[in-house]
């Protein structure tokens, strides 16, 4: 994947009008709930989506992401072990879910050939970079590019 192929679906992944979180719990300290708050602090329409907890940081949760209301319209933000996200990429392919980030760690050879063999490399953040580094900055470019 080159640098501009990942600037793409960075772009894509954050002009999406709704995101969802897997991998937010009530442990403050977890990399999913950080994701979560950093939707929140931007003012982002986000749902957690947690198999067991009723609401995340305020938010109502849901338990799948096949209940999302538009999964078509929403980026997913993925912190889970890999034998988790081998699912949930199926189940994101299924629902046509435009864009999805899987935060560091997960990832594994399986995740990352699942990708590949089911031709969703052009729609999936993987290997290393962290909305929460990133993300400011990738929103900042989208915005410019909408000014021009």
């Amino acid at each position: 994947m080159t640098v501009s192929n990942v600037e793409q679906i960075q772009s894509r992944f954050l002009s999406s009008p709704k995101y969802a979180v897997v991998g937010a719990s009530k442990d403050q300290n977890k990399y999913g709930t950080k994701v979560l708050k950093w939707y929140q602090s931007r003012s982002k329409d986000v749902t957690p989506i947690h198999p067991k907890e009723d609401e995340l940081e305020g938010i109502s949760t849901l338990r799948t992401l096949g209940d999302l209301p538009d999964p078509s319209e929403t980026s997913v933000s993925i912190i889970t072990p890999p034998k988790v996200t081998l699912s949930l990429i199926q189940e994101a392919k299924r629902l046509r879910v435009p864009a999805l980030w899987l935060q560091p760690g997960a990832e594994d050879q399986a995740v990352i050939e699942l990708i590949q063999s089911e031709g969703l490399s052009d729609k999936v953040i993987l290997g290393g970079p962290c909305i929460l580094v990133e993300g400011d900055g990738i929103i900042r470019k989208n915005t410019e590019r909408a000014a021009l």
